[in-house]
């Protein structure tokens, strides 16, 4: 995969951290000792749990270079490592309080083996928080899907296997791992100016897997194609702006089988 652009990432930024302090706010721990935000990209969730948590340690950790530069030019004072959230986590020598992770895992295969493994991340009575993008219900993925099928593209375009489980499946996982959790589900109506504003918030994520597997042309043809689709899904409201509904699942997760 190529690499991560932070700063097409960072065009919509204040809604994409919104879940994120969403999530921080429901945390429920007394003075937690070290917290890890995996996945935490240029750092705005990071940030949110050390002004949540400021006598806490706080880490991010990414495995985006270009991310965890950005992350480091914007609080040099967060320490922020390299880490493989599909690694084996052999380079971390402590466990945490609180495992945080924002709009990350939905990138990484099978998640009745990975959240088990996160687990062994969390000190006893440490806490697992996600939140995650429900994909095959969000209608932009719905468009992808449709696209990449047609004649047009199915040759030059491989279809990304989508991550997520249903809310029923992570609740069975959760239940095996522990007595204590809660999953929720929020849809974010966030207002768009017009389409290509769409377009843009999805080069920075959803887009890109398709985007990197064409050429140049066909990239432009691509987003056009997807373009016309949103047009099609997505009505234009009387003040001109787009409702874009972005559905997103969230659990909270207390290790008391590590006790």
């Amino acid at each position: 995969m190529k690499k991560w652009n932070p700063y097409q990432y960072e065009r919509f930024i204040k809604d994409r951290t919104q879940p994120a302090i969403d999530l921080a706010n429901r945390l429920n721990v007394l003075s937690p000792q070290n917290i890890l935000d995996l996945g935490c990209g240029p750092g705005n969730s990071t940030i949110i749990l050390k002004e949540k948590f400021p006598y806490s340690k706080v880490i991010g950790a990414d495995n985006s270079d270009e991310m965890l530069e950005k992350a480091r030019s914007i609080y040099p004072e967060i320490e922020f490592i390299k880490l493989d959230a599909n690694g084996d986590y052999r380079d971390l020598d402590e466990r945490f309080d609180i495992l945080f992770s924002n709009a990350c895992i939905q990138w990484l295969p099978d998640h009745h083996r990975l959240l088990p493994k996160l687990f062994t991340l969390l000190k006893p009575d440490g806490v697992l928080a996600v939140q995650i993008p429900m994909q095959r219900e969000h209608p932009v993925h719905q468009i992808i899907n449709e696209l990449i099928h047609k004649p047009a593209w199915n040759s030059k375009v491989t279809a990304r296997q989508y991550n997520n489980l249903s809310s029923e499946e992570y609740f069975d996982v959760l239940s095996s791992l522990s007595d204590e959790f809660e999953i929720w589900e929020t849809t974010y109506c966030h207002r768009m100016p017009d389409y290509e504003s769409i377009i843009e918030w999805y080069k920075g994520t959803g887009l890109r897997p398709y985007l990197e597997q064409l050429s140049k042309i066909d990239r432009e043809i691509f987003i056009s194609d997807v373009l016309e689709l949103l047009k099609q899904k997505y009505k234009v409201q009387e003040n001109g702006e787009i409702v874009f509904r972005f559905p997103r699942l969230f659990f909270i997760v207390k290790n008391t089988k590590g006790r």
